[in-house]
């Protein structure tokens, strides 16, 4: 196992550095390295030993066991427990305690968020740690035809970013920013309390700076203090073609603005597409009925087919039967993720005339005769019969 850096040499601190001075150079270290922000090969390892470092020597009394024994005294003693922290990425931490039950007993009295000064220390989250911002979400109206070929939209909505008077910092131009009376500046506070296993002390957020380490004199009074603001924003984003109904886009970092110098959130985009009206989809196909009369259906024709991607021409077989579906290669919409189109699917269906006039009556009549047919039954049978020879 490698050897442990020297925590002031981490920090690159002189041994007599002030809490102060410890803080600054962690908020600069801590973001430089914080595995959101750099990704390269061992920031996060880096990350992990800056953080590590912090939380010895910005507690006073690790510190002084550090000073006095080293890495040892800042483990809690000599021969202690065995308890430690396993990492679980991106600064997450869980901690894995030795004694049976030895940690459960003490949240009886303390609650699970307490840390415990001299018994293998508990971490609490840094609030001035980079941290990313929320995502938003926003749902966008689409016409059908937009997504046969894609689209580009300017989208608007509102978002938080860093109050622009006061530049994030909560403070009035012009006041000071002082340091916490309370925690003086390490944003965590100490108490001891009696209990059955006698004085221990514990460790929270500092209630009066909420773990900021610093109080304002004077809130800034376009964000009363929050160092935050909302704001109108827009951006362009670029729609593919072929999206669906429900689907939806990542639009990275135009969410909420990070805190402590921490990446924005994301902006997921919500389509709403709405219904063609000449066009059923089924996915990236496309279904469309074509209604043609006898004649077309009996002797056969070329006809006109609209589609998503301009009018086609597409020949009917001779005897072609109500209810026959066509398929056009590729005439669909695009695939997303792929360079291919789905199809469209002609479905014919034969229209029988309603009202026909005498020539048309004596046209069929004739075509009866030809047939051999017996045009003497009455005519409305006849009609029937041809109908029913166009139907599924």
């Amino acid at each position: 196992m490698a050897e442990k850096r020297d925590y002031y040499e981490v920090l690159g601190l002189s041994k007599d550095a002030s809490q102060a001075e410890i803080k600054k150079a962690y908020r600069k270290l801590s973001k430089k390295y914080h595995p959101d922000l750099n990704k390269e090969p061992g920031a996060d390892e880096k990350f992990k030993e800056v953080t590590e470092a912090y939380e010895v020597l910005s507690d006073d009394q690790k510190k002084a066991a550090y000073d006095a024994y080293g890495h040892a005294g800042a483990n809690g003693g000599f021969g202690g427990g065995t308890g430690g922290w396993s990492d679980f990425g991106s600064g997450s931490y869980s901690y894995s305690g030795s004694g049976a039950g030895f940690e459960d007993i003490f949240e009886q009295f303390f609650g699970g968020g307490a840390g415990f000064g001299g018994f293998g220390g508990g971490r609490t989250v840094d609030p001035n740690a980079p941290r990313q911002g929320d995502d938003l979400q926003y749902t966008i109206d689409l016409e059908f035809e937009e997504v046969v070929k894609g689209v580009t939209k300017t989208i608007r909505y509102k978002r938080e970013q860093d109050c622009h008077v006061c530049s994030g910092s909560g403070a009035k131009p012009g006041s000071s920013v002082k340091t916490c009376p309370t925690c003086h500046g390490r944003g965590q506070v100490q108490q001891e309390r009696n209990t059955p296993l006698g004085r221990v002390m514990t460790q929270g957020v500092c209630p009066n700076c909420h773990g900021q380490g610093q109080v304002i004199e004077e809130p800034c009074t376009n964000c009363q203090g929050s160092g935050r603001e909302t704001v109108n924003h827009s951006v362009e984003v670029t729609i593919p073609a072929g999206v669906d109904d429900g689907q939806r886009m990542r639009v990275q970092g135009q969410g909420n603005a990070g805190l402590n110098g921490g990446p924005a959130g994301d902006l997921y985009v919500v389509f709403r597409v709405k219904a063609s009206k000449i066009f059923r989809r089924n996915g990236a196909n496309i279904e469309f009925e074509l209604p043609i009369n006898f004649a077309q259906a009996a002797l056969g024709d070329e006809v006109e087919i609209p589609t998503v991607h301009g009018k086609v021409s597409m020949k009917i077989p001779a005897g072609t039967q109500s209810g026959r579906t066509f398929r056009l290669k590729g005439k669909g919409l695009p695939q997303l993720n792929a360079k291919t189109n789905g199809d469209q699917n002609v479905t014919v269906k034969v229209i029988t005339p309603k009202n026909m006039n005498d020539a048309q009556k004596q046209a069929m009549r004739d075509f009866a005769q030809a047939s051999g047919d017996n045009v003497s039954e009455e005519e409305e049978n006849f009609f029937d019969k041809i109908k029913n020879a166009f139907k599924d």
